[in-house]
């Protein structure tokens, strides 16, 4: 079949991302003889300066790792909400919800501690070499993308009246930066500078070796917790800003909440299908939703005997009403497994997701949120999620994670990357927050804090209601799958609550690929045309809902979109390349052989490798 590119295959080293930088930069580590780990160090670095309209060093990141001969872990880069972040708090501000902008929705920032922790334990490069591809081009520029140009002038205003640091940082001449102009950042590039001296400068003399690079990371990760990073992050978190509810607000956020945090590993959580194994990240993600969606899915989905051949009315149709009620699900049990009670073995047994699948009418789209009984008990959705439920909400098409500025109509979003190295390393992450619009910019620093406090609701007692010391429920979500226990396939994709719908569709069409004819490889997975339902609530300010929407590329079959219709679905029919923004790598265990795609759309997306 045809494809945009083709899928890269090599046996040396594979990388795919957003940004064909953030994937140079990951080759030339590999090229160094780094392994995946140091690449993926590299990497997300790199996408804080040329992405920073998605993602920054104070937003957060889960990755999933398979170090070679190793089981997948994940690493939880998502830090809590401050100690001082109660809803008595946000509710006495005369607050319903939290804001989708300014200091008030900042949780501890994770991102940069987890790829630290993550470079100590499983890379082999030291600090400085990881983190000069994104001192180089904070500090010399780099030809800015057109989107970076495109959501600086949704905020220009803002900029301009009340966000001024971000003025100095991102309206260079007093303008958005043009498509292919250099954008330079130089206090993030004087602030990683600072941060290498002072960290070299607490190593004892003689240090030499592993020891050496390990108490240099260790002293880093001390500054940015305690050090002049943490100074100036809390000090600016204490200003009142702007934000999404017209007021300003200043954030819980403290330097006792840095000092207190570190990034951590976790098991991840797993479902079989058909022989292939999908982990992700646990109920405070909303990684297990792709593996509802798998459980409620027949062993013989997708083939001409199932009734519902890929790429059908019945095969979406399916797909979309499955994908319904593991968001319903999501909505109802999932929060911080750590202070929430979260049935999730229960929701991911076959027992349960047998009773689920007949909820699905073949015949009829579904409108209303029907999250399950696991174990009997009484499911509680959010009172706004209850209201809004039944009321339709124009959204915009193809929309990714959306953080509203004071218009309404700023949107965001997120990055990817996946790195699979010769001796068969493998990882998957998908960093975010912190991003130019979420926050005005710390002048200090040269990057603003996160947003992630929005995910959480301002109601008591809901196993993601916003609670001091735990986790808000995040989008983010990466994946990583086995075949008979050996890691395989790494890949993920930006999009908020779209991320394990497009995640689903690519999967499927790598999983499938012996079983129709024609078959996709990972570029043609990719490539494949896409859709996703906004029939729950969006994770995100305002917490909109949108009952029985359908959002389909128009490069899907007219019969499949006339059939979709013909059943209920209130589809809208999108731009041909406007949905998902996958990134994949992939291992053959038997041969060694790498293979590497990445997302066509928005013009951005690289793989590279040999």
């Amino acid at each position: 079949m045809f494809t945009t590119r083709p899928t890269l295959q090599g046996t040396f080293g594979m990388a795919s991302s957003t940004h064909w930088l953030a994937s140079a930069a990951a080759m030339a580590v590999l090229e160094d003889d780094g392994n995946a780990f140091d690449a993926a160090v590299a990497a997300a670095f790199t996408l804080h300066v040329v992405e920073p309209h998605l993602n920054g060093p104070a937003g957060e990141v889960p990755v999933i790792i398979a170090p070679a001969g190793s089981a997948p872990r994940v690493l939880c880069g998502q830090g809590p909400a401050p100690a001082g972040a109660t809803i008595a708090h946000y509710t006495s501000l005369g607050l319903d919800l939290v804001p989708g902008t300014g200091p008030l929705a900042a949780a501890v920032p994770g991102a940069f501690d987890a790829w630290l922790l993550l470079l100590r334990d499983h890379g082999t490069k030291s600090l400085a070499d990881v983190l000069k591809y994104a001192v180089g081009y904070a500090e010399h520029g780099h030809p800015a993308v057109e989107r970076v140009g495109a959501t600086v002038e949704t905020v220009r205003e803002l900029f301009e009246t009340e966000w001024t640091t971000s003025a100095e940082v991102y309206l260079p001449g007093g303008r958005p930066p043009a498509p292919g102009a250099l954008l330079r950042n130089p206090a993030l590039a004087a602030t990683w500078r600072r941060l290498l001296a002072e960290a070299r400068a607490t190593i004892a003399p003689g240090t030499v070796g592993t020891e050496r690079r390990d108490a240099e990371i260790e002293a880093a990760r001390r500054i940015w917790r305690e050090g002049f990073i943490a100074e100036e992050l809390a000090a600016f978190a204490a200003r009142p800003v702007l934000d999404t509810s017209g007021e300003r607000h200043a954030s819980t956020l403290t330097g006792d909440d840095l000092a207190a945090y570190s990034a951590h590993y976790e098991d991840p959580v797993t479902h079989d299908w058909n022989g292939w194994t999908v982990a992700k990240a646990g109920p405070w993600s909303q990684g297990p939703v792709l593996l509802q969606q798998l459980a409620l899915l027949d062993d013989d989905f997708g083939t001409r005997d199932s009734g519902a051949e890929y790429g059908s009315t019945e095969y979406v149709h399916t797909l979309v009403e499955g994908t319904k009620l593991a968001m319903a699900d999501r909505e109802a049990w999932y929060g911080d497994a750590e202070g929430a009670d979260v049935p999730l073995a229960t929701l991911l047994s076959s027992g349960y997701n047998a009773a689920r699948r007949k909820l699905v009418d073949p015949e009829r789209a579904a409108s209303d949120l029907r999250p399950g009984s696991p174990d009997g008990r009484t499911p509680r959705l959010p009172a706004a999620a209850a209201a809004d439920a039944g009321t339709s909400i124009a959204v915009a098409p193809g929309a990714g994670e959306p953080t509203v500025a004071r218009d309404g109509a700023t949107r965001g979003d997120t990055c990817h990357l996946d790195i699979v190295d010769r001796w068969g390393n493998m990882v998957a992450a998908t960093p975010s927050g912190g991003w130019l619009q979420s926050n005005p910019v710390v002048p200090a620093l040269g990057f603003p804090l996160g947003t992630r406090l929005q995910m959480t609701w301002l109601e008591e007692g809901l196993p993601n209601s916003l609670t001091p010391g735990r986790r808000p429920r995040t989008t983010l979500t990466p994946s990583l799958a086995l075949r008979d226990g050996v890691p395989v396939l790494a890949f993920g994709t930006p999009g908020g609550d779209q991320q394990d719908q497009w995640s689903l569709h690519f999967l499927l069409a790598v999983a499938l690929r012996e079983r129709f004819r024609g078959g996709y490889d990972l570029q043609g997975a990719i490539d494949a045309p896409n859709w996703h339902t906004e029939s729950f609530p969006s994770s995100f300010h305002p917490r909109l809902t949108d009952p029985g929407s359908l959002v389909l590329e128009s490069r899907f079959d007219d019969r499949t979109i006339a059939g979709l219709r013909r059943l209920g679905h209130r589809v809208t029919v999108s731009g041909p390349w406007s949905e998902g923004r996958l990134c994949a790598v992939a291992r053959d265990p038997e041969t060694g052989v790498l293979s590497a795609a990445a997302n066509p759309r928005m013009m951005q997306g690289y793989a590279a490798g040999r």
